[in-house]
């Protein structure tokens, strides 16, 4: 058990009295690559806002890197998460640009009274070459398409040099292509660093090929913990 980084025990989460979280226990080890899947309203992303620090429990327990994510520590825990919230389009007047946007990820980590050093800078630049967003680094955000934006996000959760990636459907009504790229990357940095991603979609014909296991929720609570292949073949049942 000394690998498991993310442990859920019992957790009760709750919004105007309908469970969101009914009685979650999970255990995720460093290095693994989850989908989260399951209808609207399941409580997948509200496991992550749980894990992240900005959902509190009702009851339960959990523990991020041994620690709970609240009060003192949360901000300890924060800083090696990097989360990909569901987003909606950009106003086109919003005055930040591509990497400024990527670089408030550095802050995440070292905080925002530090000075951002040179290989900060470097680290930016790496990422956004990786998401293919150097050519759009001074564009304004709200001058991107969808999937440009997602791009955008995905690099300032990754320039955070995070050990845990939080996913809320990032690749939601992206075309295949850019569906493919966002997989490929997110594929690499679990291969290379060994990062640990937990990746919310509804999308099971596209499966990360990191991906280790596939959860099931429905109505606050997990139905199945499979492997992919296993998953995916009961999923496509009528």
């Amino acid at each position: 058990m000394n690998d498991v980084i993310i442990n859920l025990q019992e957790a009760y989460v709750s919004y105007n009295g309908s469970a969101a979280l009914d009685g979650v226990s999970l255990q995720v080890r460093a290095g693994e690559s989850l989908v989260l899947r399951g209808p609207n309203g399941a409580g997948k992303t509200t496991l992550l806002t749980a894990i992240n620090g900005l959902t509190p429990l009702l009851a339960g327990s959990i523990r991020v890197f041994g620690l709970a994510p609240a009060g003192r520590t949360v901000l300890e825990v924060r800083r090696r998460i990097g989360y990909v919230a569901q987003v909606g389009a950009f106003d086109p007047r919003m005055p930040i640009t591509v990497r400024e946007s990527v670089m408030t990820g550095v802050y995440g980590r070292l905080g925002w009274r530090r000075r951002v050093s040179e290989a900060a800078h470097a680290a930016v630049n790496a990422t956004l070459d990786r998401l293919g967003l150097r050519p759009l680094a001074a564009r304004p955000l709200g001058h991107l398409s969808g999937g440009e934006q997602r791009r955008v996000m995905i690099a300032r959760a990754l320039v955070q040099e995070p050990d845990i990636l939080l996913l809320d459907e990032p690749t939601a009504s992206l075309d295949d292509h850019t569906r493919a790229d966002i997989c490929s990357v997110i594929d690499e940095l679990n291969r290379e660093r060994g990062l640990t991603v937990l990746w919310v979609t509804h999308d099971l014909d596209s499966l990360p090929a990191s991906c280790m296991r596939v959860i099931r929720m429905q109505r606050g609570r997990i139905t199945t913990d499979a492997a992919p292949d296993g998953e995916a073949a009961s999923g496509r049942r009528p």
